[in-house]
């Protein structure tokens, strides 16, 4: 399967490895992305054409290792406040558990980089903001703060869809800022690849 959406300049191509289980959660491994130019528009616009008729699904993310990256771009449209409901940037654990009602014992037993915390990240801000959909990314951006287990570079990313989820689990290349950015970009490619799907599931009933 090859997923391919666009960035501000350019195209960015994954390629997905293999599925596992994880603690009882699924995980869609990918491949490290490639650059490809293209005069796509980003993907933040072509949310917003999707979303933009009266009755469409509402969104929401919540972010750790991209920092606010995703609600940023979704907000930076004109007219996006009548379907981004808001996103949560929860940084710290205390954050995750507080403001995202994440279990202390998913942040102590796997970690906040985790696809366990990812899914209930995505799911804590769907439920936080009555939103349709939700987002959510946790990693480690470095250069500081991995382990031989969790190196610079893992991303979770995570979407939550009205009872069902999609977790992912990437390992992007690069300094810091590029980590950040490829994570957002594909945050944002997932969340799209979901409003379709919603879309397409509320028309075809």
């Amino acid at each position: 399967m090859l997923y391919c959406r666009p960035q501000l300049q350019g195209i960015l191509t994954w390629l997905v490895v293999r599925a596992s289980t994880q603690n009882g959660v699924d995980v869609t491994k990918t491949a490290t992305p490639q650059s490809i130019q293209s005069s796509v528009p980003p993907l933040e616009e072509r949310i917003n054409l999707l979303l933009s008729e009266p009755g469409m699904p509402s969104i929401a993310c919540a972010e750790s290792c991209t920092g606010g990256n995703v609600a940023a771009r979704l907000s930076s449209i004109s007219g996006s406040s009548a379907y981004f409901l808001g996103g949560i940037v929860s940084y710290s654990n205390s954050a995750k558990h507080t403001l995202l009602g994440i279990p202390n014992e998913i942040l102590e037993r796997v970690g906040a980089v985790s696809p366990e915390c990812a899914l209930a990240m995505a799911e804590g801000a769907r439920h936080a903001f009555d939103a349709d959909i939700a987002v959510s990314t946790t990693g480690i951006a470095g250069p500081t703060g991995a382990t031989e287990r969790k190196p610079v570079g893992l991303v979770y990313i995570a979407i939550s869809i009205q009872g069902a989820h999609q977790v992912e689990e990437h390992h992007f290349l690069g300094d810091r800022a590029t980590i950040t950015s490829a994570a957002t970009e594909r945050a944002l490619e997932l969340l799209f690849d979901g409003i379709g799907q919603l879309i397409h599931n509320t028309t075809s009933d």
